[in-house]
């Protein structure tokens, strides 16, 4: 199984990421950028600034979640954002044809709680302006991520605990304790 998480920078995918692993640890995280990473290294020069762009990214994701899964038997937990409806409808039928579980969960907020969340951000300051700009494609991407989602969880006035119990909820998930 993996769980996706989902939605724009900001919303707080990485934080409940950690508390879901906090919460159950029999999870495993499972960054789908590193693939990108490995990809743009290999592909120096000629591949795309976004390297979801990639055909092979969206290949390999599942194709390396099963790999793992099966090597440590763990469930999976993936926090991306993927605003493009095309790219999200690949990875899905990706996972599915290695045979894995996908439990899309879409993180929202509204606009001026990811703002702010956005600006406070110590951590990755460098990233402010490129998150900033993406709103826009965020906004537009919200009507069919809703849609695809297994889990809608917005997050501007509630907690991480909340918010992860919310996905624990879920039953695919909940089976997981």
């Amino acid at each position: 199984m993996i769980v996706w998480l989902n939605g724009t920078f900001g919303v707080g995918k990485t934080t409940t990421a950690q508390a879901l692993l906090d919460a159950r640890p029999q999870l495993r995280l499972f960054d789908p950028e590193w693939v990108g990473y490995m990809l743009r290294a290999n592909l120096a020069g000629i591949a795309p600034d976004d390297f979801q762009d990639l055909a092979a990214w969206r290949e390999l994701v599942p194709v390396v979640a099963a790999r793992i899964s099966a090597f440590s038997g763990q469930p999976r937990i993936a926090v991306q954002t993927v605003l493009h409806e095309q790219y999200w409808h690949e990875l899905r039928a990706g996972v599915e044809a290695v045979g894995l579980e996908l439990v899309h969960v879409l993180l929202d907020a509204d606009v001026e709680t990811i703002r702010r969340r956005i600006v406070g951000d110590q951590v990755e300051r460098d990233a402010e302006q490129w998150r900033l700009d993406h709103l826009p494609t965020f906004a537009d991407a919200r009507p069919w991520m809703t849609q695809a989602a297994d889990l809608v969880v917005d997050t501007t006035a509630r907690s991480t605990g909340e918010v992860v119990s919310d996905i624990l909820a879920i039953s695919a998930v909940a089976s997981l304790a």
